[in-house]
């Protein structure tokens, strides 16, 4: 297939197959249905996940294959509780990581930890409709550029991820679906994809002879880049989420991207298994800056006042 045509199939495939699985899960209802603004149909990046393993080339199509079904099962089973510490779809989401991180090194050495990573910063993206689309969209563009400037034969990819991102951004971004884990994690691990890409093709044209180190710090580079993005794109919602919820006073850009980096429940789970019961406080200008009050955040201590900490849903609900 020609590369253009390939481009206008995905696109217009993620158009059709958004439209079919808004209306399935709106019937079907369930944990794929949120009961929101009048209900939102919830999973719907089911859409672009299919026509990534579609159109994705082998072997990356089998990365994103493992996140989305150990994520789609997470949609599926909703918030049930494994143990005190755990839901039974974070659990399935945290196999899903480390099979990608295992498999990936093999495909494209060390960088494969911050490829399945990337799954931790468009979770917290997606808490915001649109953004982990637009987020997406940006990275993509920008991974199109510097490939088609080094003259790289795989600069197909990153406008491929960006066609599908545009085939169905725009219910997500009117926030009348919701794409679910299923979605921002296939587009985490998509779009982790084309910046491992892009640092090997930097790294073969800047230092190959330390190709690996090298290439890790670059990929490293996009990753924080990303993540930024979207603390930039959601610092309004961020501020107000930090400042409120988790009564962090006047909270500094610092803490918007240490959240997006380590927000949600992987981050809060690593905090509660290293803290324990203790909650550490800085009033350290620099640090704060640094967003290390975001860092050092430990929600079992305002286990009390968790019912009113925003999960996805509530916060889908603010926005």
């Amino acid at each position: 297939m020609e590369i253009y045509l390939m481009w206008i199939s995905a696109f217009i495939l993620t158009l059709i197959l958004t439209i079919l699985f808004t209306v399935i899960f709106t019937k079907i209802k369930g944990n794929l249905f949120e009961d929101i603004r009048g209900g939102i149909p919830r999973g719907v990046g089911i859409a672009p996940f299919l026509v990534m393993l579609l159109f994705f080339p082998a072997p990356y199509n089998y990365l994103i294959a493992i996140i989305g079904i150990t994520a789609f099962i997470d949609d599926i089973i909703g918030r049930k509780a494994l143990n005190s510490y755990i839901e039974v779809g974070q659990f399935f989401r945290g196999i899903g990581i480390l099979i990608v991180m295992i498999l990936g090194y093999y495909i494209m050495g060390p960088v494969a930890i911050l490829v399945a990573l990337m799954v931790q910063i468009l979770n917290i993206a997606d808490m915001q409709p649109g953004t982990a689309c637009m987020t997406v969209i940006i990275m993509s563009v920008v991974s199109f550029t510097t490939l088609a400037i080094l003259h790289s034969p795989v600069y197909y990819i990153p406008v491929l991820l960006l066609a599908i991102a545009l085939g169905y951004i725009s219910q997500d971004y009117s926030g009348y679906i919701m794409m679910g884990e299923i979605g921002n994690h296939s587009f985490g691990v998509a779009l982790g994809i084309c910046l491992a890409i892009v640092s090997a093709s930097l790294t073969k044209a800047v230092a190959p002879q330390a190709f690996y180190p090298v290439e890790f710090i670059i990929m490293l580079i996009l990753f924080l880049i990303t993540a930024i993005i979207i603390a930039y794109l959601r610092s309004e919602t961020l501020n107000y989420y930090i400042s409120t919820y988790l009564h962090i006073e006047n909270p500094t850009f610092g803490d918007y991207v240490m959240d997006v980096l380590t927000g949600g429940g992987l981050g809060d789970l690593l905090r509660k298994l290293i803290l324990g019961n203790a909650q550490i406080k800085t009033n350290n200008s620099l640090l704060k800056s640094l967003g290390v009050r975001r860092l050092l955040y430990n929600p079992i201590r305002y286990k009390k006042a968790s019912k009113q900490s925003l999960s996805r849903t509530d916060m889908s609900d603010e926005y």
